[in-house]
């Protein structure tokens, strides 16, 4: 074994990288997947009327109680699409990708830990102000957080450690959910409000995402920089410039291009669906049967998804030995379409819906560890942040489009299944575009950037 590998696969480093999915997916599964969006959408109903309209926009149109939450988010995820980026591009040029990682990272514990006070009148516009700003850190650290993988294996290696992170984070995941799940279902014995509840297990969440990090950031060992700050440049400019660099290499690698086209659709698709979907089975399978929502069954539905998905992770790694990652991501893409149009079509009962998810969370973990996995082998070497802020724009909370197509299609229509249909055209388009990406070219196209800039360095520090 060389010192390279020695340096890059050292177990307790990955360790704290693992520890950081373990973290931060309890937060992201309690609070944005399951309860925030049904409590945030019940507190603005139980104030303006279930159609009631909470914003005047004027020329962009009125936002209804119903599309608060989803207009909220596509909001946050918005503001990621120019934010992201620059980040990662400053992260490259310096010693700051593990004090950013935290800086977001605690800037999001603390945005999401105040969501506990927010309880009723018109608070629900302050809790939304607060989640974009939750969800918006929690991207931002991800960026550094996806970009480490790089610096901590080696290509052989992502594959499963990348799926091994995925199934930590559904480990932690379950965890809280069991807890939550408890906690709300028997608030009346403990002697309080299913609405204290709800925001009591929001907190916990909160401070399981902080506590448990600072495993991570006392585990990973920052690295070096492969580029050097140019001289009298403030790290703002630095960032908008890099950015535009990143954007213009992009031109050179057209399959590393292809591939985050492909995964700009259908991971579109992935976090519309889990960013909405207790809001649509609170909103279409209770209300449509004229029963209140119930936030146990909406805990219940997501434990059973985070344990499938947690199998799913594991699993689908597996099937990628033996048929390659690409093939294997498109089958996971082919099964979303049929789960979009099963929910569309033929769910109506709360059993069909504990089956449905099970569906979900198999495939879900599975796209995702195995799409930053690919990409990670696709990119130029030292451009690790950069590109991932790229990326980190359609991996989780970033859905943008998805999530603005479907908030229109709610505030048009009043009916999420309308909604939830029309995410099966960025699954379809997404794998279609993935078909076309010569995965081997890509990592060819890479690897002759990364030349190119080694003997640019060379040559600057020569001079």
């Amino acid at each position: 074994m060389t010192t390279e590998e020695v340096k890059k696969n050292d177990r307790k480093e990955i360790f704290g990288w693992l520890m950081y999915d373990w973290a931060n997916s309890a937060f992201y599964t309690t609070v944005i997947s399951v309860l925030l969006g049904p409590y945030l959408t019940s507190l603005a109903q139980a104030d303006v009327g279930e159609r009631g309209v909470v914003l005047r926009l004027f020329v962009i149109g009125d936002i209804t109680a119903e599309a608060l939450v989803p207009a909220a988010l596509g909001v946050s995820v918005a503001a990621q699409v120019f934010l992201l980026p620059v980040l990662g591009s400053i992260a490259d040029y310096t010693h700051l990708k593990k004090p950013m990682m935290a800086f977001f990272c605690y800037l999001g514990v603390t945005t999401s830990s105040l969501l506990f006070f927010v309880s009723g009148g018109h608070d629900y516009l302050w809790g939304c102000f607060l989640m974009i700003i939750a969800n918006m850190s929690f991207a931002a650290a991800n960026v550094f957080y996806n970009a480490f993988l790089v610096d901590i294996t080696t290509e052989e290696n992502r594959d499963k450690i990348s799926s091994y992170g995925f199934a930590a984070g559904y480990t932690g995941g379950i965890l809280m959910l069991i807890a939550n799940l408890a906690m709300i279902e028997y608030a009346e014995n403990l002697g309080m409000t299913k609405g204290f509840a709800v925001r009591l297990s929001m907190l916990m969440a909160s401070l399981w995402w902080g506590i448990f990090a600072l495993i991570t950031f006392a585990l990973i060992k920052p690295r070096k920089t492969v580029q050097k700050k140019p001289k009298n440049k403030h790290l703002l400019i630095i960032g908008f410039t890099e950015l535009w660099k990143t954007i213009k290499e992009l031109k050179n690698l057209k399959y590393t291009s292809l591939f985050l086209l492909a995964y700009l659709f259908y991971n579109d698709g992935i976090q519309t669906v889990i960013l909405n979907s207790s809001v649509f089975l609170s909103q279409e399978l209770f209300d449509e049967e004229g029963r209140k929502t119930n936030q146990s069954f909406l805990l219940g539905i997501f434990f059973v998804a985070q344990v499938a998905a947690l199998v799913g992770s594991l699993l689908f790694e597996r099937v990628s030995r033996i048929l390659g990652t690409k093939r294997t991501i498109l089958i996971c893409l082919s099964i979303w379409c049929a789960i979009v149009a099963y929910a569309y079509g033929f769910l109506t009962t709360t059993y069909q819906a504990w089956i449905m998810s099970i569906f979900i969370g198999l495939v879900l973990g599975s796209t995702q560890a195995l799409s930053r996995s690919l990409y990670s082998q696709m990119i130029p070497a030292g451009k690790e942040s950069s590109f991932f802020g790229l990326y980190e724009i359609s991996e989780k909370g970033t859905s943008w489009l998805g999530q603005l197509i479907f908030a229109l299609v709610v505030n048009l229509t009043g009916s999420y299944r309308q909604a939830i249909l029309a995410l099966i055209f960025f699954f379809f388009t997404g794998g279609l575009i993935l078909l076309f990406t010569n995965v081997s070219k890509g990592i060819e196209e890479a690897e002759k950037v990364e030349t190119f800039s080694s003997q640019d360095l060379v040559f600057s520090e020569d001079s």
